[in-house]
C-alpha cells in the first residue's frame, strides 16, 4: 500500500467538554510524529471554519502550548451548531482538495458522525483518498457501538458533586430540592446524579429520566411519600423529560424556540423547575421546595474532571491518527469495557453512529420509573473517577432533661 502523504485536518463540533482537548492534542500529536504528514490544520469554528477556510496551523504549536490546552476545559478551536447536508459536505470536500488534506478528524457527537460519513462518501465518489474519522465526544452519553463517550464522565462527576452537595444543604435545612440536569432524550447524565450517595437516606430520592414518562399526580405523591419517610426530599430531573403524550415538558415555556437542529430548545430557562416546585407546593402542601437549573455549567466545569475521562478523551484522539495514517481506515473510534475496569479500543463503522442516538437501558431504570438500579451505578461509577469523600457526625446523642 502507497503511503498516502498530505494534510491532517481537525475540527470540534457541538457542545463542549471538559476533556475534549484532550481528544484534539492527542489526535494533533499523534499526527505530527508521521513524516507523512506535511502538515496538521485544526479549523476554527468547527465546520462552518473549514467552510471559511479559517484554519490554525497547530504544526508550529509548541509541545508545551497544546498539553496545557489539553487540560483546559471547553473547544480550543471553538464549536459550531452547524448540521451539515450534502451540499454542505461537498463544499467541505472541496476544501479539503484545496488544501491537499488526505486526513480529517472531526470530534463531536452523532451528527459529526453523520458529517464524517457524508464527507467519506464525497471522497469516494470523487476517487480522492481520504481517511475520514470521528473521534466521539458527548456529555449526554447517547452515542450508539461505543460503550461510553469521552466528556461524559467528568460532566456525571459534576452532576454527582453538585447533588451531594445539594444534599448535604437539604439535610441541614430540610424541604424539597429539585435540580434540573441536561439531557434531551438520554437520561445518563440525570441518573448520575446517584453516583455520590454513601448514606441509606442521602439524596437524590428521585430521579426522572427522558426515557419515563413524568406523569404529574405520580410525581406529587413519589415527592410527598419521601418527604413523609425522611422529612425532606431531593429530587433529580432530566431537563427532557415527557408528558405522557411523549411531549417535552420544558417546551411548554420555551415558547417553541428551536435551535439550528430543529430540536425544541429545552435549557436557558428555570421553568421547569419551577413548574415542578409549584406542583409539589399546590398540591402536596409542602412550603419549602427550592429548585435550581444547573445548565452549561456541566458541560466544562474548571477543576471538575474525571481522570479516566481525561485519559480515554486523550487516547481515542490518538487512536484516530493511528487508524487512519498507519491503518489507512476510516470510521468512528469506539470504547468496548472489558475487566473491571480495562478499556480497549476499536473502529466502528461510521453509519452506525450517525444520526441516531441510545437511550438509557431498560434494565439501568426501577420498575416505578422513580431511580436507577444497581446496574446503572456499576456501569457508570467507574467512569467519573474519584469523588470526595462525606463523613457525618458519629457521636451518641445526650439523654433528654427536661424533654423526656
Amino acid at each position: 500500500m502507497a503511503v498516502l502523504q498530505g494534510k491532517v485536518l481537525v475540527a470540534q463540533g457541538g457542545g463542549p467538554t471538559a476533556v475534549i482537548n484532550q481528544s484534539l492534542i492527542g489526535a494533533v500529536l499523534e499526527a505530527r510524529k508521521f513524516p507523512q504528514v506535511t502538515r496538521v490544520y485544526g479549523a476554527i469554528h468547527g465546520v462552518r471554519g473549514i467552510l471559511n477556510e479559517d484554519f490554525y496551523d497547530l504544526t508550529e504549536a509548541t509541545t508545551h502550548n497544546l498539553e496545557a490546552v489539553a487540560n483546559t476545559p471547553s473547544s480550543a478551536l471553538l464549536s459550531t451548531r452547524d448540521k451539515p447536508d450534502v451540499e454542505y459536505c461537498k463544499e467541505i470536500f472541496k476544501v479539503c482538495q484545496a488544501h491537499d488534506v488526505r486526513y480529517f478528524f472531526y470530534i463531536g457527537g452523532n451528527d459529526s458522525a453523520d458529517t464524517c460519513r457524508i464527507v467519506n462518501e464525497q471522497a469516494d465518489a470523487a476517487h480522492y483518498e481520504l481517511r475520514v474519522i470521528h473521534i466521539p465526544k458527548t456529555i449526554d452519553n447517547d452515542l450508539k457501538v461505543t460503550d461510553h463517550c469521552p466528556g461524559y464522565g467528568s460532566a456525571a462527576k459534576f452532576v454527582a458533586q453538585a447533588f451531594a452537595g445539594a444534599n448535604l444543604d437539604n439535610r441541614a435545612i430540610p424541604g424539597v430540592y429539585i435540580g434540573v440536569v441536561m439531557g434531551r432524550h438520554a437520561g445518563f447524565l440525570t441518573a448520575a446524579s446517584v453516583l455520590a450517595k454513601k448514606y441509606p437516606d442521602d439524596g437524590p430520592h428521585l430521579i426522572y429520566l427522558p426515557e419515563r414518562p413524568l406523569v404529574k399526580d405520580k410525581f406529587v405523591a413519589d415527592v410527598k411519600a419521601v418527604y413523609e419517610k425522611y422529612g425532606r426530599c431531593v429530587v433529580a430531573v432530566s431537563e427532557g423529560v415527557v408528558n405522557p403524550e411523549g411531549k417535552p415538558i420544558a417546551a411548554e415555556f420555551t415558547g417553541g424556540e428551536k435551535d439550528s437542529h430543529g430540536n425544541v430548545q429545552l435549557s436557558g430557562t428555570g421553568a421547569l423547575g419551577d413548574l415542578l416546585a409549584n406542583w409539589v407546593k399546590n398540591e402536596a402542601k409542602i412550603k419549602r421546595v427550592r429548585s435550581d437549573t444547573l445548565g452549561y455549567l456541566q458541560r466544562s466545569f474548571l477543576g471538575c474532571v474525571s481522570h479516566i475521562d481525561q485519559f480515554e478523551a486523550r487516547e481515542v484522539g490518538e487512536k484516530a491518527a493511528q487508524y487512519a495514517i498507519w491503518h489507512s481506515r476510516d470510521g468512528s473510534v469506539a470504547i468496548r469495557r472489558i475487566g473491571d475496569y480495562a478499556v480497549e479500543y476499536f473502529l466502528a463503522e461510521l453509519s452506525e453512529v450517525a444520526r441516531e442516538s441510545r437511550n438509557m437501558p431498560d434494565e439501568y431504570i426501577n420498575a416505578e420509573g422513580n431511580g436507577v438500579t444497581q446496574a446503572f451505578v456499576n456501569y457508570a461509577r467507574p467512569l467519573v473517577g474519584d469523588l470526595p469523600l462525606l463523613e457525618r457526625i458519629a457521636a451518641p446523642r445526650v439523654t433528654k432533661i427536661l424533654h423526656v
